[in-house]
């Protein structure tokens, strides 16, 4: 009962600031995807660096936070697509400094420096994408002179983070057929359906007042953010099992780090993106 009670007062946290943060503005949309990007890679570099491996954590947060702040020049309008071959000057940053550190095993560094860029920095970059350009759902506080909706990234959290809550609960109350034992042995199926039924039905119930896509899309996106979201927990899972530690971090008390709550939204969000802009 306690943990629940602190993970409780750890989700209250989490909505008020961080999905406050991307309702309020389109500049407290900016910041808040940036810090939680540069947090979470910082993260899975203090990760990498736990194996003995030495990943360029400067480097990688600079290239990740460079990545998402040209994305959202080019949704918003205001810088063309070929910024991001601006991209090319950090990277080779990265790759000629690796010649300078005189480590055993490099190609270990260059490795988990650029995967996690990949893996966090990619996602994350394709929030501003989701929002600015877009008309529909409003933001907080108005902005005339920036065409701006939050209203796919709300939608997908407040989905997403129901999905986890539903999925916890049931499998705590039901859970007894493991879902994948050796990579994470407290999911159950139990957990998985619950969670799924109950996200499925929000969906429907909240579609309207999220707009952007019908009643029958955001269903799909509730099952898509069922199914990626497990995928991308069970992925982090083997990651921390991998290296030997429990959580990512500790700034959630009760939920880990923020790659603990963001792992899902790595794999869920670019599929949801994905079906929005091919059928939305």
């Amino acid at each position: 009962m306690g943990n629940f009670f602190t993970r409780s007062l750890t989700a209250v946290w989490i909505v008020v600031f961080i999905l406050g943060g991307f309702w309020l503005h389109p500049v407290s949309f900016f910041i808040t995807g940036f810090l939680l990007l540069a947090g979470t890679l910082f993260e899975y570099y203090l990760m990498a660096k736990s194996t003995g491996v030495r990943p360029q954590i400067i480097a990688g947060i600079i290239m990740g936070t460079a990545m998402y702040s040209i994305a959202t020049l080019v949704a918003a309008g205001i810088a063309g697509i070929e910024w991001f071959l601006l991209l090319v000057i950090p990277a080779l940053v990265i790759l000629v400094t690796q010649l300078y550190l005189k480590q055993d095993k490099p190609f270990d560094s260059l490795a988990h420096t650029f995967f996690g860029i990949m893996y966090i920095g990619i996602p994350f970059s394709l929030f501003p994408f989701a929002a600015f350009s877009r008309t529909g759902f409003g933001s907080i506080l108005p902005h005339p002179e920036i065409l701006f909706s939050p209203g796919l990234v709300i939608g997908f959290l407040l989905l997403l983070w129901t999905y986890d809550t539903g999925a916890y609960l049931c499998g705590v109350a039901f859970g007894k057929h493991r879902l994948m034992e050796r990579i994470s042995p407290k999911k159950s199926w139990e957990g998985f359906f619950g969670g799924l039924i109950i996200t499925v039905a929000a969906a429907w119930l909240l579609s309207g007042w999220f707009g952007l896509v019908s009643s029958s899309g955001w269903i799909i996106i509730a099952l898509i953010i069922a199914v990626a979201g497990t995928y991308g927990d069970l992925t982090e899972s083997m990651l921390k099992r991998s290296i030997g530690v429990k959580d990512s971090g500790s700034l959630l008390p009760g939920h880990g780090g923020l790659l603990d709550r963001f792992d899902s939204t790595l794999f869920a969000f670019p599929l949801v993106y994905l079906f929005v802009t091919l059928f939305g």
